[in-house]
């Protein structure tokens, strides 16, 4: 059963409000707007981007990584910060759920652009913020497109581990599924397969792909989708019995954000099910082929659908964090009333 967050709404029409207080707690979700910081926190922008291009120096892969973040953040209770949250004894956060564990990478990547951003200007930029503007950046210094982000979220006051496992798609799940929970987000066939392109770049694990190697929906055989050739490569990379943290390239230009994931779906070679679904599957088909012809088409699509990934928010009380990985500790008195 595919259930939406309570609350969970796109907002995207323009404000005029400032950011809040860094202990400020808000009832209502903000309107988001591009340049929010240019006055409080003016470089706010250009830090994040010097921290991932620093990161992304040092470990390529920190980019797909970075990105697959926004995704697994936005689509749980909307784009708060939740994702950046450490259990506590009071509190089973997001990062242990089933879809995270052992596959999301590069939390401290954000702890550093946060801490950057606590040096020039403290208590301004949201954690929630800084995940969109990674993302967006990590795009661009792998080569995809450009754009303007809407910025002004707050970050959430707690996360759940079963919200996130209620809701986050499997690496096995199949296109009429997808379509069906994007639905649920306002998010269009067209949009799930721009969104899939993320897979252009980065890596995915063996333990996601076993299941079509040896034993396709039950029937002890690999999925006939996969291309000959192809399935004795990963056959060899992800023997029955090794090792599941084993990785694998997600398309056959994994640092470089461009339309070959989509060509390889077309030839048989998508790595996780969810990917080679889409070509599989009449209804995501058509747009399969669209944007393996046509490269503009898919990166004008990957944009407006980050765009609207962006706009999800809950409606939820929050604050603007000091730590992305803890909740401020806050006096009484500093609450908003409702």
């Amino acid at each position: 059963m595919i259930s939406k967050p309570k609350c969970l709404t796109p907002l995207s029409s323009p404000s005029s409000s400032s950011s809040s207080s860094s202990l400020a707690i808000a009832a209502v979700a903000p309107l988001l707007r591009p340049r929010f910081y240019a006055e409080t926190c003016p470089e706010a922008e250009y830090l994040v981007r010097d921290v991932i291009k620093k990161n992304m120096e040092r470990e390529p892969r920190s980019a797909a990584s970075v990105m697959r973040l926004q995704f697994h953040d936005c689509f749980v209770n909307g784009c708060d910060g939740s994702l950046l949250l450490d259990d506590t004894p009071n509190m089973l956060g997001e990062k242990l759920s089933l879809s995270n564990i052992n596959s999301l990478r590069s939390y401290e990547v954000i702890d550093e652009a946060k801490e950057t951003l606590e040096r020039v200007c403290p208590g301004v930029v949201s954690c929630a913020d800084i995940l969109i503007m990674a993302a967006r950046d990590a795009v661009v210094l792998s080569g995809g497109p450009n754009w303007e982000v809407k910025l002004g979220r707050q970050d959430s006051l707690t996360a759940s581990q079963k919200d996130s496992d209620d809701i986050m798609p499997s690496p096995r799940a199949n296109a009429s599924y997808l379509i069906e929970l994007f639905s649920k987000f306002n998010l269009s066939t067209k949009d799930l397969v721009a969104l899939s392109g993320s897979h252009s770049i980065g890596k995915g694990r063996c333990f996601s792909i076993v299941f079509r190697l040896y034993n396709q929906s039950g029937t002890g055989r690999p999925d006939p989708a996969i291309e000959p050739i192809f399935r004795e490569k990963l056959d060899k990379l992800c023997p029955q019995g090794g090792d599941g943290n084993v990785t694998g390239d997600l398309d056959a230009t994994p640092e470089r954000f461009d339309n070959q994931y989509f060509k390889d779906l077309m030839n048989g070679r998508g790595f996780l099910n969810s990917d080679q679904t889409l070509f599989t599957y009449p209804e995501t088909r058509e747009y399969v082929r669209l944007f393996s012809r046509n490269l503009n088409e898919f990166l004008k699509a990957f944009v407006e659908g980050m765009i609207k990934l962006g706009d999800l928010q809950s409606g939820r009380p929050g604050e603007i964090r000091q730590n992305c990985r803890v909740v401020n500790s806050r006096p009484a008195d500093v609450l908003l009333e409702t």
